[in-house]
């Protein structure tokens, strides 16, 4: 939605400019124009000239000879190897001079060399300048050619064609939204009851989520005009000119009202005002415009302001206050229905076989956004072209989430024996781990091809259903699970390796998660000891606690992560011939299902039962 612009040139672009012009006029143009006109002839015509006596004033040069006739021509012709030539000129009654044409004063020659071109450009530039003003629509504003003119981006009655059909997984918001539109068509029924329409809706949720395509979506629904514009947009580098684009777009709101302004990322403008003294204070006059501005113009004309953002906890009160955006519309993580439903909305570009079972994909691909799953069908398409296939399959779905998660194959990387087999042992200790303990995700996959993320190899576990709530036990498991991969290195070679490092920090952010916000240590019981910011986007946390009871919860996180180590150890020493059995297979595959590792796994316990049985 972009514009691309021509960059800014810096001052002294124009000041070398105008040196420029000024040396090629007086080199070029200035001769032309206040030189007299030098007339060449041949040397016959000289002579005959000089013997006619028609020759007044004359001066020769190394290879030239300048002469006037005495009415105001000037001529000049080659200089020839004529040893009588200066006693014809005498006897001709030519005057020798050293100069024929005449020069201009000193003070002329400065006004018609330097002043005359810079009063030229002078006045071309006003009269330029009056056109951009013009053309910008006047005003305060307006003055530096058209800088305070509005970059939004028109799109009248929704020539993008969105509606809310095109969005998925978002059912709450298109809910909440869908009255904003009821209200653009009908205006006089909200108004008999004595209802107001909100004047403002802040769009909240990560990254992704469609907040900039549902906007779309109520301006194709309402089937009225739409501006688009994005908050840093109005930022400039000269005080004020941010306040006069957001006049310059209310201004034309309410001349094509009814319609929608959406303003994304609404946060780079309307940051919470500090009060600090000094500095440039052009955001904080914006903020103060948008805020007069989203007061004075009136909601019953139709216009409606819609905003995005990922971060509101940044927000000035001041913007959120009733009157102003005073309706929030989270717009969340799609859930495992959400997900599928984008999947099919996508999928319906895309030529595919009639067999996808979408609901799968989507239980694979849990936490992804909507701009992610839209990249799972597209790459999914890739490969399928890659592969030279017509339609998209099953396989190429999965793959494409895999490549989402942890990157592409790397093909032309060669393990040696001694680390693929280490790497086996490491992702089957995963797997064996979460598959012996109750309340842990079911193994999907196991794979040792390494990938452009990093990974080695990796183990994917995909929950039969969605869960919005995690136990202790359940998180303990993870915990556990994580570091599975590091106790089989210890059990197996007697030594560890640097590929648990990702495992180890997981772990240890889950871990650090348990103790100091969800209140799961008998040791600090429901005490918050950090807080959370930018919910939205990664989640930071700061602790909030004294120095002695971060190092007493380091002390807890190691001692948390540590049993469940014991754990994992423990687990995989009582079923050591199964991690044998199921890591030589892993080597020699590379990739095994979840349903080969679970089939894997129960005949090696059955054969073990069986043979205290046979002996």
């Amino acid at each position: 939605m972009n514009e691309v612009k021509k960059p800014k040139q810096p001052l002294i672009f124009y000041y070398l400019l105008a040196v420029v012009a000024i040396i090629l006029f007086n080199s070029l143009i200035a001769p032309m124009l206040f030189s007299p006109k030098v007339t060449e002839v041949d040397y016959s015509e000289f002579m005959r000239m000089t013997e006619d006596k028609q020759v007044k004033e004359v001066m020769v040069e190394d290879n030239q000879i300048l002469f006037t006739d005495g009415n105001g021509s000037f001529f000049k012709t080659g200089l020839m190897d004529d040893k009588d030539l200066t006693q014809r000129l005498y006897a001709s009654g030519a005057k020798f001079s050293s100069q024929i044409v005449e020069q201009m004063s000193p003070l002329l020659s400065l006004l018609i060399s330097w002043v005359l071109p810079l009063i030229v450009m002078i006045a071309l530039g006003q009269l330029v300048s009056k056109k951009l003003l013009e053309k910008a629509g006047g005003g305060a504003g307006s003055m530096m050619f058209g800088m305070g003119k509005s970059n939004a981006k028109i799109y009248v009655k929704s020539t993008s064609g969105i509606k809310f059909d095109d969005v998925a997984g978002e059912d709450e918001a298109k809910e909440i939204l869908s009255e904003i539109v009821d209200f653009l068509h009908n205006p006089k029924k909200y108004e008999e009851i004595g209802a107001k329409m909100p004047k403002g809706a802040l769009l909240v949720g990560p990254p992704g989520t469609g907040k900039t395509l549902l906007a779309k979506a109520v301006a194709g629904e309402a089937n009225v005009p739409f501006f688009s514009i994005s908050g840093s947009e109005f930022v400039e580098m000269f005080v004020g000119m941010g306040a006069a684009k957001v006049r310059d777009l209310f201004k034309q709101a309410n001349e094509k009202a009814p319609c929608i302004v959406f303003i994304d990322e609404v946060d780079a403008i309307g940051g919470k005002r500090d009060g600090r003294i000094g500095g440039n204070d052009e955001r904080e006059q914006t903020l103060n415009q948008l805020l007069t501005e989203m007061d004075g113009f009136d909601g019953s004309k139709g216009v409606v302001i819609l905003a995005a953002t990922n971060r509101p906890e940044s927000l000035d009160p001041a913007l959120l206050r009733p009157g102003r955006f005073d309706r929030r519309v989270p717009v969340e993580l799609p859930d495992l229905a959400g997900r599928e439903a984008i999947l099919k909305v996508h999928a319906k570009n895309v030529q595919t076989q009639k067999n996808i079972d979408y609901a799968a994909v989507a239980r694979a691909a849990s936490g992804a956004s909507g701009a992610e799953l839209a990249n799972i069908v597209n790459e999914a398409a890739l490969r399928a072209v890659r592969d030279g296939r017509r339609l998209v399959t099953q396989a190429d779905l999965e793959e494409s989430v895999e490549v989402i998660i942890a990157g592409y194959q790397k093909k032309n990387r060669v393990m040696s024996d001694k680390e693929k087999m280490v790497v086996a042992y490491h992702e089957i200790g995963h797997a064996l781990v979460a598959a012996k303990q109750s309340e842990s995700a079911p193994v999907h996959k196991i794979t040792i091809i390494p990938r452009t993320s990093g990974a080695l190899g990796y183990t994917m576990q995909v929950e039969e259903g969605e869960h919005f709530l995690l136990t202790k036990e359940e998180l303990e498991n993870k915990i556990a699970t994580l570091t599975g991969g590091r106790a089989a290195e210890a059990l197996i070679f007697g030594q560890i390796t640097t590929g648990a490092s990702n495992d180890i920090e997981q772990a240890t952010r889950l871990a650090r998660a348990m103790i100091t916000r969800y209140g799961m240590s008998s040791e600090f019981g429901m005490v918050a000891m950090e807080q959370l910011t930018n919910q939205y986007l990664g989640g930071d946390t700061t602790l909030a606690c004294s120095a002695e009871t971060a190092n007493r919860i380091d002390e807890v996180v190691r001692s948390l992560i540590a049993a469940q180590y014991e754990k994992a150890y423990s687990i995989l020493q009582e079923n050591a011939q199964p991690l044998h059995t199921l890591a030589k297979y892993l080597y020699e595959h590379e990739t095994i299902t979840g349903e080969e590792f679970m089939d894997i796994l129960h005949r090696t316990q059955a054969q073990i039962a069986a043979a205290p049985a046979q002996a």
